[in-house]
């Protein structure tokens, strides 16, 4: 039983699929609540909320830190670590986050030079002239300059420090790790917090930053992709969602980049093609591989889970994927599944002569094991040519 004002924002959501019970039309505190894609923690009003994955976490952990940053291999080795043996998803992640920060500051926090505009009673860096002139009419003080200052206040650390004071308002995290969340934004001294909606610090993977990379990849999944923060409805809504379907997909997207790297060419994700002349319809594979001159080599595409069959499993797949072959004028595309079981079977379309490719994958498997199986994918996919 849920509070009925709780249901109703719950309902307006897409984080699951909420309604009434039909059984208890009189009692309004009576819904159903079924499981999208979506898995984590979320709060709607005083009800606390928890989807656990049917996945393992650290076989989760590893999908996702792997799309985030393939060359970090987390699961390989220290995936387990890293999770600290949560079956939670959102306290695996916050642990995660809290040793890949820790690790990442234990040499001290990054520093850089920050460009600053101010108005200041003592000349410091260049005078901005046309600035003095237009805000100060020939009055010497303030003076209106700009400067460059080496400061910890730069992208990166503002960054992990907006990711930490995200994750200690979330509910679901441990008093532990919230403690030890709590003792890196004291590390973090300095640095300003982000204003509620400004956009996120930008910032790019240099020498200089590298021990910061992996915190940063996750801190990004925190704020951008997988933090609600929902107000302006009767009931708050505050939480840590994951959508199962998009790490599949940009699980799938990376490790097939990473294993046709070797081949040459390039390759796009979400690339945007139409599917008419004037360009009304969009199509948006989950990964297009060119040559250099840009010819379409090969198309995939992720579907973490499959239409079911009396809804015409697995004809909708088919559809788009024949769509896609037929723009790119490719003699073949690939459909991957994440279901392990499921053998690979492969259509040829009558007239057409293309070749629609259906693979399972199965996840709950050691992580060499998953990218063995997607080296294969890779293969098939450039056999074509």
């Amino acid at each position: 039983m849920i509070d009925p004002a709780a249901g109703r924002t719950l309902a307006t959501t897409d984080l699951v699929d909420a309604r009434p019970d039909p059984h208890t039309p009189g009692d309004p505190r009576r819904w159903q609540v079924r499981a999208r894609s979506k898995v984590g923690t979320v709060r709607i009003g005083g009800v606390q909320l928890t989807i656990t994955p049917k996945l393992a976490v650290r076989r989760l952990f590893f999908l996702l830190g792997y799309a985030l940053d393939p060359g970090a291999h987390w699961g390989h080795g220290d995936g387990d670590v890293l999770v600290g043996g949560h079956d939670d998803l959102l306290p695996a992640i916050a642990h995660a986050f809290e040793r890949q920060t820790e690790r990442a500051l234990r040499r001290g926090l990054l520093q850089g030079y920050q460009h600053t505009e101010d108005a200041l009673s003592v000349l410091r860096g260049r005078i901005r002239e046309s600035e003095q002139m237009r805000r100060r009419y020939g009055i010497p003080v303030p003076v209106e300059v700009g400067f460059d200052e080496y400061t910890v206040d730069i992208p990166e650390n503002r960054l992990l420090l907006a990711a930490v004071d995200r994750l200690v308002r979330l509910p679901g995290i441990s008093g532990d790790i919230r403690g030890r969340l709590l003792r890196l934004r004291r590390r973090l001294d300095g640095v300003d917090c982000l204003r509620r909606g400004a956009p996120l610090p930008e910032w790019a993977p240099s020498r200089l930053n590298k021990r910061y990379v992996p915190a940063l990849r996750l801190a990004e999944l925190i704020l951008r992709e997988a933090s609600i923060e929902q107000r302006g409805t009767d009931t708050a809504v505050s939480g840590f969602l994951l959508d199962l379907a998009k790490v599949f997909e940009d699980f799938v997207s990376m490790a097939l980049r990473e294993a046709l790297r070797p081949l040459g060419g390039r390759c796009r994700f979400q690339a945007h093609h139409h599917l008419d002349e004037a360009a009304a319809v969009l199509l948006k594979p989950d990964l297009v591989w060119y040559d250099d001159a840009g010819r379409p080599l090969g198309v995939a595409d992720a579907k973490y889970k499959a239409e079911k069959e009396k809804e015409g499993h697995p004809n909708a797949d088919l559809y788009q994927m024949l769509a896609y072959c037929t723009v790119l004028g490719l003699p073949s595309g690939h459909l991957v599944y994440a279901q392990g079981r499921a053998p690979m079977a492969s259509h040829r379309v009558r007239e057409a002569g293309v070749v629609i490719t259906r693979h399972g994958l199965d996840l709950d498997q050691d992580p060499t094991v998953v990218l063995a199986g997607m080296a294969r994918i890779a293969e098939h996919v450039a056999g074509a040519q």
